[in-house]
């Protein structure tokens, strides 16, 4: 007991002897370190956060002060060399830095400097699309799938999952690129469904696309291309027919016609009925004078045109009963 007593009172004395001394001898302040308390520069925008300004040395009382782009921001004052705590809230670009804290007592003249820090604002990944070229696949078939997230600070990591499965190892993108994996379709179960998930360093942040499947392409039919081609085949004959009316039918009709006509007419052939009735002359006998003159004319008609002589001849003609 007695031996407590007295090392109570010399640990006692030794303090007062300290406090004496450190109050007669006035040391400057130190540089101040600038850190941020949860140890990460990388900030989303509306995050708080705090920075520590803290003097290894000096003597007490030690004022400091923050500043962003030389700007003060606000001042604190201890009474002793523990940190000072700046809260903050990073609502822009603006708020990113740069900082810097000064430390002064009453010996240092002008105080002296921190470090700068400057934060980097992270944009957090958007909602991916989950897509691809072709929707509609069949089995044996190779197809693609492409996960991209329109918004969100790089890198962005994409994982490819079928149900709740991972089919792709982790695809980090450097630029805002999609992610694209290869698949073949083996079976029913190779068609869906199928989702991707997109995260970046912001925490907490991880994002889901919708599901999407690929539809069964319908086999085509082995007759399709046979009914196809049949059906080429009937337009042409009918689009041939077409044209031969104007050039074949419609020419031998009208000579047809025209020889009937002139037959009934009293016209008479001076060509032989074996030759072509592309080139034909008539005669067309008309009366003038019952008892010995008649009017003679001829028509002529070549490829389906007639011409009719500019001249009437007159021919002398002996009738008889």
């Amino acid at each position: 007991m007695v031996f407590l007593t007295i090392l109570l009172f010399s640990y006692l004395q030794m303090s007062q002897q300290i406090q004496k001394t450190t109050a007669n001898s006035k040391e400057m302040i130190s540089n101040p370190r600038l850190i941020p308390v949860h140890g990460t520069l990388n900030i989303v925008r509306n995050q708080n956060v705090t920075l520590s300004c803290h003097s290894d040395s000096g003597s007490p009382p030690v004022r400091y002060t923050l500043f962003k782009h030389n700007q003060k921001v606000s001042t604190l004052n201890r009474p002793d060399l523990t940190p000072s705590l700046f809260n903050l809230t990073i609502n822009s670009a603006n708020d990113v830095g740069e900082y810097k804290c000064k430390a002064e007592n009453n010996i240092s003249s002008g105080g002296k400097y921190s470090n700068s820090l400057n934060f980097t604002l992270l944009e957090p990944v958007s909602k991916p699309m989950l897509s691809s070229p072709t929707a509609q696949a069949k089995k044996g078939q190779n197809v693609t799938l492409s996960c991209l997230s329109e918004n969100g600070s790089l890198p962005i990591t994409y994982i490819f999952f079928r149900g709740r499965q991972s089919i792709s190892p982790p695809v980090k993108m450097q630029k805002k690129e999609a992610a694209v994996i290869f698949l073949f379709i083996n079976s029913s179960s190779d068609f869906g469904p199928y989702k991707c998930r997109a995260e970046n360093s912001v925490h907490n942040n991880t994002k889901y696309s919708n599901g999407f499947n690929f539809t069964l392409a319908e086999e085509r039919s082995h007759s399709q291309p046979l009914i196809i081609s049949l059906g080429l085949i009937l337009l042409l004959c009918v689009i041939g027919f077409a044209l031969a009316i104007p050039f074949f039918i419609i020419p031998s009709y009208k000579a047809k016609k025209f020889k009937s006509t002139m037959s009934s007419t009293g016209f008479t052939s001076t060509i032989n009925a074996e030759e072509s009735e592309d080139y034909v002359i008539y005669a067309e006998i008309e009366p003038v004078k019952t008892e010995e003159y008649i009017n003679f004319s001829a028509i002529r008609r070549e490829d389906g045109k007639e011409e009719r002589a500019c001249a009437t001849i007159y021919s002398k003609a002996i009738f008889r009963d």
